[in-house]
């Protein structure tokens, strides 16, 4: 196991912790920490914004170690929303991505969905998938749950 898979195997143990070390990894381009945080399984998947359905750890990787042949992703998790049970998490985040342009950097907002599941390694994600970009924070429609008396 390399330096970087044992670090995120003995983080916390919550599904928060993955959470993190995949944004650190990121803004890092720290393939090997990021790789970390996915599950060993043959079926988890990526989806970047307005790219294909990325399946298996090697797509993953490649990718990835694309985007990150570019630099580091500057992205921030913000406006948390999680839905938890005893052995998976799903996780539905507003990512604030600074964008580097002509004028310099600036602000971009993304909507993903990063699920994960409890393995024997620790928590572990099996699913990322990013939306299309917006250059405006996007808005929440909460719906107010109805009262019956």
């Amino acid at each position: 196991m390399s330096k970087a898979s044992n670090q995120v195997a003995t983080v916390g143990g919550l599904a928060d912790d993955i959470e993190t070390a995949f944004y650190e990894a990121l803004q890092t381009a720290d393939i090997e920490k990021l790789m970390a945080c996915w599950a060993d399984e043959d079926d988890v998947v990526c989806v970047h914004p307005g790219g294909p359905r990325l399946i298996g750890l090697v797509a993953i990787r490649s990718a990835f170690e694309a985007m990150f042949s570019n630099g580091s992703i500057r992205a921030w998790p913000e406006g948390v929303r999680k839905i938890d049970s005893l052995a998976s998490s799903m996780h539905n985040v507003r990512e604030r991505i600074e964008v580097l342009t002509e004028e310099g950097p600036r602000e971009a907002y993304v909507i993903a969905t990063n699920v994960y599941h409890k393995t024997v390694q620790g928590w572990r994600m099996v699913a990322h998938h990013a939306s299309p970009g917006s250059e405006q924070e996007t808005r929440e429609l909460i719906a107010e749950p109805h009262v019956l008396h």
